[in-house]
């Protein structure tokens, strides 16, 4: 590592409206390092890389860039002083091919003819991204449009490259191709901010840690010597979480059935080919599948957002292959969406009025047909309190709650419920330690109690850990049975990327 610093933050405070997101930070990363961010959801580390991209204000402190202080007020302005983010759910266009992905919004840096395509072959050769520019970006993987991403911030000068939950969606093999990828830039002197909630591949790829928790730096430590239960006590006063169910499955009678279930795209391609599975009372089936390989549009269908070409949908002794998602709804389906910004949550309503989605036809949340705002405000201060939903009020917009205090709400509501079946969609997916701890121990309670669950999930130490049974989807179909209890994460990531067949 070099000597001199990438990027120092001094004294950086952000306020908003009742909460203190950042408060006289400072952060000093050195170049061509990989500078980690750790802490909890609404720690202030999203806020703290927003204000050094340009896309918030801070209300006080400043920034230096190779020694240079700068004010960024907009992107634009950080990506001139080098600065690149690539964001945790890509922003790349399925109908253009990778190289004009990479000049959308940049044509006039190397035009759009030979020096530009130029240029992008030498950073495809930087990124390690084997494909043709040529190819259209719907042809790719998870993996390989990350590597788009990253080839679109150095197109435009980057030279410090803030990754953000790079490895949400990843399997080991592309997690240790992306380890490859950075640490090989590193060598040629880029630095990376790396931010991220698993802790073991934080210290498997940081050279420094950082640590926020409740807006203030509490620590820089050095990944060789700290432990990840150090760094989970640094980040919440508590031990690093454990998804592992202690006591063996008491499977009772058969919840979902699903016989045959086709799902067919524009065009005839079958996006879900012939599914059958089961899921009992009291048992956790685990979906394990690369991001893309039919788990959202299965989960769609079983909701009945979709509608099969071919196959049934039984949840005990209903059939619900034609009914309508409040039916099924109605009929006992709780329900944790993917993205709970797009189907999880009203972002500029209340935490009261967020209780009532999915909720809004049954007691006590309707009286006489007329919804009672007055059980919804209860029962949200119920879950605010049980689920340590970290709010100064219920009457908060949800917008203004961190992602993990938003998921703990969702979890919240659809446990409120008291479903026969709950799908739950990447629970975790890019929330800390501590919201990751109290969401598995809600799941394993609801088992406990009989609740079967559909558990969709990217992080494969939660799946083995919290799952009575995984199968494994590949291009639309179920290939594969896993044991939890043998397992391990690098042999169900061989078959989800079929490399076992």
């Amino acid at each position: 590592m070099s000597p001199r610093y990438a990027v120092q933050l001094f004294g950086i405070s952000k306020h908003f409206p009742g909460v203190v997101a950042n408060s006289n930070v400072d952060l000093n990363v050195r170049a061509g390092e990989v500078h980690a961010l750790c802490g909890e959801n609404g720690a202030g580390k999203s806020t703290l890389m927003k204000i050094l991209y340009g896309m918030l204000q801070p209300d006080s402190g400043r920034i230096q860039v190779d020694g240079s202080t700068l004010r960024f007020r907009s992107p634009s302005d950080a990506i001139k002083a080098g600065i690149g983010m690539v964001h945790q759910h890509f922003m790349l266009a399925d109908n253009l091919t990778v190289a004009e992905n990479v000049l959308l919004g940049a044509e006039g840096l190397h035009g759009i003819g030979k020096r530009a395509r130029r240029r992008i072959a030498e950073l495809a050769a930087t990124t390690r991204l084997r494909v043709d520019p040529g190819l259209p970006l719907a042809r790719l993987g998870v993996a390989d449009r990350q590597r788009v991403e990253i080839l679109k911030v150095l197109y435009r000068g980057a030279r410090v490259v803030i990754l953000d939950e790079p490895t949400a969606v990843l399997v080991p093999q592309e997690v240790d191709e992306l380890f490859g990828t950075v640490r090989a830039m590193r060598a040629e002197g880029y630095t990376f901010l790396f931010i991220s909630h698993k802790l073991d591949e934080v210290r498997a790829i940081a050279d420094t840690i950082t640590v926020i928790r409740r807006g203030r730096c509490v620590g820089t430590v050095d990944p060789r010597t700290v432990t990840s239960r150090r760094l989970a006590e640094m980040m919440v006063g508590s031990e690093l979480p454990d998804p592992g169910i202690r006591e063996p499955a008491a499977a009772g009678r058969e919840v979902l059935r699903l016989e045959g279930l086709t799902l067919l795209a524009d065009g005839g391609r079958r996006v879900l080919d012939d599914i059958t599975l089961s899921v009992r009372a009291g048992e956790v089936l685990g979906i394990a599948g690369v991001e893309g390989n039919g788990q959202t549009e299965l989960v769609e269908t079983i909701m009945g957002m979709r509608r099969a070409a071919a196959g049934r949908v039984r949840l005990g002794h209903y059939d619900l292959t034609h009914e309508p998602t409040l039916f099924r709804r109605e009929a006992g389906i709780g329900y944790i969406p993917e993205d709970r910004t797009r189907h999880g949550l009203l972002p500029t309503q209340p935490l009261w009025a967020n209780r009532l989605l999915g909720h809004q036809s049954r007691r006590p949340l309707v009286r006489r047909g007329i919804l009672n705002v007055a059980a919804a405000r209860a029962d949200t201060e119920r879950i605010v309190t049980e689920f340590d939903v970290r709010t100064p009020s219920v009457e908060v917009a949800a917008a203004a709650l961190s992602g993990g205090n938003q998921q703990k709400l969702v979890v919240g509501r659809e446990l409120a419920g008291d479903p026969h079946l709950l799908i739950a969609s990447h629970p975790t997916r890019g929330v800390d330690v501590g919201a990751q701890a109290l969401i598995w121990e809600e799941i394993r309670r609801a088992r406990h109690r009989g609740l079967a669950v559909l558990l969709v999930s990217a992080d494969l130490d939660e799946l083995i850990g919290l799952s009575d049974s995984i199968k494994v989807m590949l291009r639309g179909r179920l290939v594969a049975d896993a044991d939890p209890s043998t397992v391990t994460p690098e042999q169900l990531g061989t078959a989800m990327t079929g490399a076992a067949t």
